[in-house]
């Protein structure tokens, strides 16, 4: 009987994690995070200008269907929300162009949208992370008019 009661105070002991494992553990994680953070964040930030260009392309692509029926492209005064409700009384407006609507940009603002534009039959851009004209890296404006940085 004695020896049944050594061997269950054993494997009681050998069942759990003592602290200093527990703790060798936690700082692998610690260091993992750290390691591992900075990349997956920058990740992140290089996708939201690849997602704005995307959207440009969409929106660039609706605009030229209306453009084909309607025989011109929304006005500034129209903006975009002419690709999702009927401007005025177009008799051949046959939209809504856009499945889910307009899209903001991933910053989560208005694109703007000039036509005439000055590049272009129309203009359409997103200022970036900080809302304002110019800017570098993840402020930088994203343009439809602009090649892929």
């Amino acid at each position: 009987m004695r020896e049944k009661h050594w061997l269950m105070e054993k494997s009681r002991r050998e069942a759990g994690f003592t602290l200093i494992e527990l703790m060798v553990v936690l700082a692998i994680l610690v260091l993992l995070v750290g390691l591992v953070g900075p990349r997956v964040i920058g990740i992140f930030s290089k996708a939201k200008p690849q997602v704005a260009r995307v959207q440009l392309h969409e929106l660039g692509a609706a605009l030229d269907h209306f453009y084909l029926d309607v025989g011109r492209y929304p006005t500034t005064d129209e903006g975009l929300r002419a690709l999702t409700q009927r401007p005025g009384n177009l008799s051949v407006w046959s939209g809504p162009y856009l499945n889910k609507g307009v899209p903001k940009d991933p910053w989560g603002r208005e694109y703007a949208y000039k036509s005439p534009g000055d590049h272009g039959l129309y203009d359409i851009m997103s200022y970036g992370a900080d809302g304002a004209p110019g800017g570098e890296a993840e402020n930088a404006d994203i343009a439809n008019w602009e090649e892929e940085r």
